[in-house]
């Protein structure tokens, strides 16, 4: 069984967001690029799976879409474990786009259980995974919570309004993970730091598709008032605020 973990490469999440030329562009310097969580949970499982005699993982590859500048981080996800990488030379300029890469790659590789975090930390759009189960017509499970694999079958654990179910599912599948799909992600040892160094990427040319969206400006929040402290003696005082400025009573 052949596990591909598809990962995004994202901003540290302490990163203080910047743009530039007119709000059109993210501002890339300084900036330390990281293994979304989210994937990095993901890759985590896989591993785990793939040390579990019995779960019969020969195998796990990690995938992306990205310029030359990403292979650091792909290079994170090899130390951490993963067998092999493969990288689709191209910029991800939106989800569409990037799930139809993600596809063409499965179609030549062939792989059993292929693994999504459930959204990237940037652009929070949780819709690749679901993308790409539709571009290859797989079955796909959103939400997974939790993923075993016994005498050859997948059973995962999903959350669901009010609870969790189990269900099973035939390979090949598309699983979108969640937290609780592991613990802790797993962090790189030294052997295996020096070990990624030979572990091959494969890089793929990008499948001439049309992207669906086109962003045109970034916007910052509005940054929040100040903080206003009230005298525990004075609530009267508290009331009024609730009253005339917060509007909550």
């Amino acid at each position: 069984m052949k596990i591909l973990v598809c990962i995004s490469h994202v901003p540290d999440t302490t990163t203080k967001v910047k743009f530039v030329e007119g709000n059109t562009k993210f501002d890339t310097n300084g900036v330390q690029w990281v293994i979304n969580p989210w994937d990095e949970l993901s890759l985590t499982r896989a591993l785990e799976l793939k040390d579990d005699a019995g779960a019969g993982v020969k195998s796990v590859t990690v995938a992306h879409v990205g310029n030359a500048t990403t292979e650091p981080t792909i290079r994170k996800a090899l130390a951490i474990g993963a067998d092999d990488a493969i990288r689709v030379n191209a910029e991800p300029v939106d989800a569409y786009f990037v799930a139809a890469q993600l596809a063409e790659v499965v179609k030549k590789e062939q792989f059993d259980i292929i693994m999504f975090g459930i959204e990237s930390s940037d652009y929070n759009n949780s819709a690749v995974g679901g993308m790409l189960a539709e571009f290859l017509n797989l079955p796909s499970v959103s939400a997974v919570s939790n993923l075993k694999i016994e005498n050859g079958k997948a059973a995962i654990t999903r959350e669901i309004d009010g609870g969790k179910e189990t269900v099973t599912v035939p390979t090949p599948f598309v699983a979108i993970v969640q937290k609780g799909i592991a613990k802790e992600p797993r962090i790189a040892a030294m052997r295996g730091i020096m070990m990624a160094r030979t572990k091959p990427i494969r890089v793929y040319e990008p499948i001439a598709i049309e992207p669906l969206t086109e962003y045109v400006e970034f916007e910052m929040p509005k940054p929040r008032a100040a903080c206003k402290f009230v005298d525990a003696e004075n609530p009267k005082e508290l009331i009024a605020l609730l009253q005339n400025e917060t509007k909550l009573i």
